[in-house]
């Protein structure tokens, strides 16, 4: 291993895991901390998630999911034996960074993201479409019909939707998750 140059200071850093495997490395690198006493170097290590809603079977449910797959981050001070016990912990694959020299994350991006995480409304209705925009129905009785946009509820996460039938437009209330733009 070549020697870095490590600043000694306490920042965030993203290191990058195997797909699927972040709460795995979190619990790993975790239970590393502890057997080696790396306590006062690895203050705390995270999986970035949100809420979520999506459709299941018909209904709709609040999942978790994580917002950067692939990703852990870990709250740090880099030298030479933290960085070692990071990265050789299993399904790690390496720090983001500049050959082995990991990089901090931004203190803008670490509040932003844990401002994210921490929302107390729950899952969140992300409606990215506008009134007048043409949208195909994906679910429900009035599937793979197209229709416009005339109205959005996103405190309740609905669309009203004018769908051309028997030659009017008809206007049929949706879940946003029962559309997509064309």
């Amino acid at each position: 291993m070549a020697k870095q140059e490590l600043s000694g200071e306490r920042n965030w850093y993203a290191i990058h895991t195997y797909a699927g495997y972040e709460n795995a490395v979190l619990r790993n690198l975790k239970q590393r901390i502890d057997s080696l006493g790396m306590q006062d170097k690895i203050f705390e290590v995270i999986v970035p998630t949100e809420k979520n809603i999506k459709i299941k079977a018909g209904k709709r449910v609040e999942v978790e999911e994580k917002i950067y797959p692939g990703y852990v981050l870990v709250d740090m001070i880099v030298n030479d034996d933290s960085w070692y016990v990071v990265r050789n912990t299993p399904r790690v694959t390496g720090f983001v960074g500049a050959g082995v020299n990991p990089v901090p994350v931004s203190k803008d991006e670490i509040d932003m993201l844990l401002g994210r995480m921490r929302k107390d409304e729950g899952a969140k209705h992300a409606i990215d479409l506008v009134i007048g925009e043409t949208i195909v129905i994906v679910d429900g009785p009035f599937k793979e019909l197209e229709g416009r946009v005339n109205n959005i509820d996103k405190e309740r996460g609905k669309i009203n939707v004018l769908v051309s039938m028997f030659g009017r437009e008809t206007p049929v209330e949706l879940d946003f998750l029962q559309v997509k733009k064309i």
